[in-house]
């Protein structure tokens, strides 16, 4: 657990910070904080599901409706555009609008644009149709972004000194809401038609809207003086924002191609191609926790996880064709090994960015409160969504002109520069600690030998 001082992990805050009882008994949840987790939870559990269930039976449906592949590419790809925007907004007023009403209303508003979406399929096909789907894709997007920068900031409120580790733990439910979205959607879809998986999942989530607003702690906190622009001009900031870029467009870019090199590849059913996906998404939910605990309680390992999570993650990506210029022929045994392997990687390379970029603004003047979370939690969910829109749109290009092979291999250059720049970074960072030191030793050493002078020229 990080000592308040501790350069190496996030300060807790001082007079805005945890209640009295979480710093009494560390040891012992308080209500809150078991509050904020249980809220935190269903959000994470209920907006993955959201977000992933149209994968299977969308498409198809969109095109019954005149919609074209690239329509339907631009429909998925907005909402992580929208998302970008959205999280920026909500970052820097999270304060004026209060953390708890922006969770409650955005999880109101997700929970509706979703039961919204199941009856599209009455609306009369071509351009009304269309932009219908964008109005409540683009509305489920801003919804998420409200309710997730909310629950990261009351979140990192409530746990000022294990911030990794709760966060770590739960992304075990992101991870179940890919998991389970895309086959829960798809069963329901031929069980009871398109209606049905849409709106017993927005019900779902609405009836989640009372229990969160009686138990989720209401935090204030006076308005930041500074802005997202002062905190992603910081170098470190701006490094590590690349980094989150190339680990969620490394993630995104497998969305539009994976399967699509799985069925051609290895002729495999369709029903299969879900289970491959699987490798991927239970080992970063596995690994997660695990690697939060270990970055609370050893904060200098953080560096060496972001940095050699981007270089296994690079590692993958060029084996996941594999790429031709290596020795390997294409198996599937190795595609999905390469594939848990990534989710691991990619749990160790998200996980230390939060508290990284948190410490980091604490060393630079940033006040220790809720407003300063806002800023951070804004922004990492700003720049994980341009990796999400970028990814999958540029790896949909790549995938039409050079093949899943190499484009693979490109969105993993994206990762190991970004492992490299890091890397280079640390080092600069650690050269100017030891000369720092270096010479505050010998400063030092001469003051004391200039009060010791006098004494020894007395007779």
């Amino acid at each position: 657990m990080d000592a308040p001082g501790d350069p190496e992990g996030p300060c807790a805050p001082g007079g805005d910070g945890p209640t009295e009882s979480a710093r009494e008994a560390p040891n012992r949840l308080s209500r809150e904080q078991i509050s904020s987790l249980i809220s935190a939870a269903s959000i994470n559990l209920g907006s993955m599901m959201c977000y992933s269930i149209l994968g299977p039976f969308f498409p198809k449906e969109a095109e019954k409706k005149g919609a074209s592949n690239t329509v339907i590419g631009m429909i998925f790809g907005c909402y992580a555009l929208f998302e970008l925007l959205a999280s920026l907004f909500f970052g820097k007023y999270l304060v004026h609008i209060g953390a708890k009403f922006m969770f409650v209303a955005g999880m109101f508003v997700s929970g509706g644009v979703t039961v919204l979406f199941g009856v599209l399929d009455q609306v009369p096909e071509g351009p009304i149709y269309i932009a219908l789907c964008f109005l409540v894709r683009i509305t489920d997007a801003i919804s998420f972004a409200a309710a997730t920068t909310a629950s990261f900031s009351i979140l990192t409120k409530s746990f000022p000194n294990n911030v990794a580790t709760v966060l770590g733990s739960l992304e075990v439910f992101s991870g179940l809401g890919l998991v389970l979205g895309p086959p829960l959607g798809g069963f329901l879809y031929q069980s009871f038609g398109y209606e049905v998986p849409f709106i017993s999942l927005g019900c779902i989530i609405l009836l989640m809207v009372p229990l969160n607003m009686y138990i989720l702690p209401n935090y204030e906190s006076d308005p930041s003086e500074h802005s997202f622009w002062k905190l992603i001009s910081l170098p470190k900031v701006t490094l590590i924002s690349f980094v989150i870029n190339s680990l969620s467009a490394c993630l995104g870019f497998l969305d539009p191609t994976l399967s699509l090199f799985v069925l051609k590849k290895f002729n495999l059913p369709a029903g299969y191609v879900g289970l491959v996906f699987l490798g991927l998404a239970l080992s970063y939910t596995i690994s997660s926790p695990l690697f939060g605990v270990l970055i609370d309680k050893m904060p200098h390992l953080r560096k060496w996880f972001l940095v050699s999570g981007n270089f296994i993650t690079a590692g993958c990506c060029m084996l996941l064709g594999p790429v031709p210029v290596l020795p390997i022929k294409s198996q599937l045994w190795l595609l999905v090994l390469v594939l848990v392997i990534n989710g691991v990687s990619a749990g160790m390379s998200i996980i230390p960015t939060f508290p990284e970029i948190l410490s980091c603004a604490y060393e630079n003047g940033f006040e220790e409160g809720l407003s300063t979370l806002a800023l951070v939690s804004g922004l990492f969910g700003a720049m994980w969504s341009v990796g999400a829109f970028v990814g999958p749109t540029l790896g949909g290009l790549l995938y039409e002109k050079i093949g899943f092979e190499w484009a693979a291999a490109v969105q993993g250059l994206w990762a190991l520069t970004s492992g490299l720049l890091m890397g280079l970074f640390y080092l600069l960072e650690y050269s100017k600690k030891r000369r720092r030191s270096k010479l505050q030793n010998i400063l030092g050493t001469e003051e004391e030998r200039s009060t010791l002078l006098p004494d020894e020229n007395q007779p």
